[in-house]
């Protein structure tokens, strides 16, 4: 990540683009700005790196001027740069409004808060869905409401989750969008659906509890159980040939043992911290395979690692939504830290097939 952003400053500090700085007491506190200011120090020396790592910084001053500004001041910046700009997604924007601007939870935040459906499935996050689908009175056709911060419905919890599922594949698939079928929700779900919507539609709301992080549920026509997801990291042991990427992914490996033994003592954040790291460690291996593209990297290797997996570990990857079109975003999301990556589960499985991977470009030849 420093290194695309060292590479896109070009040969110098463009100085049109100063950080944000509150003062919090007589500490500084940079709100806007942290990866800029970490190449400062790289650069000048106030912190260093591992001497494998290759950065090239530019030109970049010892002293900058930055916007010292009040709390409120930065936030409403931040919020215009990022928020309104396009560059944050629905549920990040949602997620920053309430948690520093005191606004009200949205209804997609609640809903996200309540079932991890958005989180687990990214092709949801989009505008449209916000506004369109997961708003307040489409929610209430489809007998669910928003009481109180939580999510409520007319439903049985095995019910609310098969119409809310069934939702969430007529958007993968295209069937509800901008260009088809806006408007009509109801109308585009299975019959089943249809048919629950209006046999339940008079009974009183109840409290829904259903959880999507945990992937699809077994449903009683199936014969095939839900394989119990793999809870070791990378999905086993790992031979890497030495270098930047082998030291990283050890250090990974020790971060999860640390969340492992500690975990009672740990927030609930701490597993995005595990999924950051797993970011770095597919730029640093993209670095290192002919200076890739993170993005080409993880697409590139991605259907032949999968083929080197068991149909078990498929069906986790499946279940945790992890595939070749969501990795990219899925490690975006856990880079900025937001709620959705402190999904252990699908962290768990984004490791797996990172790890196969790392197998075919790092590999220790000799132990494969």
């Amino acid at each position: 990540m420093l290194a695309s952003l060292a590479k896109g400053m070009g040969d110098y500090y463009d100085f049109s683009e100063l950080p944000t700085v509150v003062y919090h007491g007589k500490k500084p506190v940079v709100y806007d700005g942290n990866r800029r200011m970490i190449l400062g120090k790289i650069k000048h020396d106030f912190v260093t790196i591992p001497s494998n790592t290759r950065i090239r910084i530019p030109d970049f001053p010892e002293e900058i001027p930055c916007n010292v500004c009040s709390t409120k001041v930065a936030l409403n910046n931040i919020l215009r740069k990022h928020g309104d700009s396009g560059s944050w997604q629905p549920l990040e924007r949602d997620i920053f409004l309430h948690k520093f601007m005191g606004e009200e939870k949205s209804p997609f935040l609640i809903l996200d808060e309540n079932t991890q459906i958005i989180s687990a499935n990214p092709h949801l996050n989009r505008r449209f869905v916000k506004d369109e689908i997961f708003k307040g009175s489409t929610l209430k056709n489809l007998g669910f409401a928003i009481q109180k911060g939580r999510l409520n419905s007319v439903h049985s919890d095995d019910k609310a989750y098969s119409i809310l599922d069934d939702i969430s594949k007529k958007i993968k698939d295209k069937k509800i969008g901008t260009r088809k079928n806006r408007g009509k929700v109801i109308e585009v779900l299975e019959p089943e659906s249809q048919q629950l919507i209006d046999q339940n539609k008079d009974n009183k709301p109840h409290l829904s509890k259903i959880n999507f992080s945990n992937g699809k549920k077994k449903q009683k026509r199936q014969a095939r159980r839900t394989p119990k997801s793999n809870t070791e990291l990378f999905g086993g042991k790992l031979y890497l040939r030495m270098g930047g990427v082998s030291d990283l992914y050890r250090d990974i490996v020790d971060l999860y043992q640390f969340y492992l033994s500690n975990e009672r003592e740990l927030s609930q954040t701490f597993p995005g911290l595990i999924r950051m790291s797993l970011r770095l460690l597919c730029e640093t291996a993209a670095k290192e395979d002919n200076n890739k593209k993170f993005e080409n990297y993880l697409k590139g290797y991605f259907a032949a690692a999968k083929k080197n997996l068991d149909q078990d570990i498929k069906t986790t990857l499946s279940s945790n939504n992890v595939n070749e079109k969501t990795i990219v975003q899925l490690l975006h999301t856990g880079a900025h830290n937001y709620q959705s990556s402190n999904n252990t589960e699908q962290t768990i499985a984004m490791s797996i097939i990172i790890g196969e991977i790392l197998t075919i470009s790092h590999g220790n030849k000799e132990t494969i």
